[in-house]
């Protein structure tokens, strides 16, 4: 296909002759900076900074707001620290990819095309998370096989626009409170076999799955076709290693599919308090946020190298 060539083209001159290296460099560590802020400033560069001192490869930078010209600029922040990075954003009800409403759906993927857009900007390779419909709208029934196709639709122009900028999509399974159209790893497969993109992958977390499915390790196993990326989240949210996730299960799937690609550790405070309403954090699971990153890095690089 024509759109296919362009892309390579393009990919090859900003990357080089592979232009799909990025996605199968060894395993890298990040931090979501979701631990700190929703929107990333120059004045959290001390965090960026504590980030890097810790060991990381790079840092998820949320994209909730601005432009890619502000987004250029905590780009250049990163590298003058030395973190590489990722990005994670999510859709509300105004740019919902499932509503029946075609001028929302296109409405989508003009978040969408936004969201990689500041993506590019950033310098980031990986843009993650609930891209698949809008956060915490529900129909009052299951999802049907209309609106998975609207998703996968929507989905499928995005990831065309995202080759063009040399980033994979990766949309995220949420667990029930949150979405009610994917929340299993087999309708994250499910969904990304719809798309049939190469720059879209299934995004997996540790947190949701431990919610939804029966055994986490064949949860990663079912994903290992299409997984493009992972959170590493505690089911309180708190630090890795200290709740209830089934981590030896997941770690020891992760390395028997011959996972190389992100794992990023997620977990939320209360230092935001309008997020933390958001996502239903109302007291805190640790004494600081850098025993998250200091303790968390040390439990998953443990556990999977």
């Amino acid at each position: 296909m024509e759109w296919e060539a362009l892309m390579v083209a393009h990919l090859t001159d900003r990357l080089g002759a592979d232009p799909f290296c990025r996605y199968s460099s060894a395993m890298r560590f990040g931090m979501n900076l979701l631990l700190w802020t929703t929107h990333v400033t120059s004045a959290h560069e001390p965090q960026l900074a504590f980030v890097k001192e810790c060991g990381f490869d790079g840092a998820e930078v949320p994209l909730f707001e601005g432009d890619p010209a502000h987004y250029k600029s905590v780009g250049a922040m990163l590298d003058s620290v030395g973190l590489q990075r990722t990005c994670s954003a999510g859709l509300g009800a105004e740019h919902n990819p499932i509503d029946p409403n075609p001028a929302v759906r296109r409405a989508a993927v003009e978040r969408l095309r936004w969201a990689i857009d500041c993506a590019h900007a950033l310098g980031a390779d990986v843009l993650c998370g609930p891209l698949h419909s809008a956060f915490k709208e529900f129909s009052g029934h299951g999802p049907t096989d209309e609106e998975m196709q609207r998703s996968a639709d929507v989905l499928r122009e995005a990831a065309e626009y995202a080759a063009t900028a040399g980033v994979l999509l990766a949309p995220e399974a949420l667990n029930r409170f949150e979405c009610y159209l994917v929340n299993t790893a087999q309708q994250m497969r499910d969904l990304c076999e719809r798309v049939d993109h190469p720059s879209l992958r299934a995004h997996y977390d540790t947190h949701h799955m431990h919610l939804e499915e029966h055994d986490a390790g064949a949860a990663v196993k079912l994903c290992a076709p299409v997984l493009g990326h992972v959170h590493l989240s505690e089911n309180n949210r708190g630090v890795p290693g200290r709740g209830q996730v089934d981590w030896s299960g997941s770690f020891a799937a992760l390395k028997e599919i011959g996972y190389d690609g992100w794992c990023v550790i997620e977990a939320f405070s209360r230092l935001d308090a309008d997020f933390a309403a958001a996502i239903h954090v109302w007291r805190d699971y640790f004494v600081d946020p850098k025993h998250v990153c200091v303790d968390g890095l040390k439990f998953v690089r443990a556990g999977l190298l």
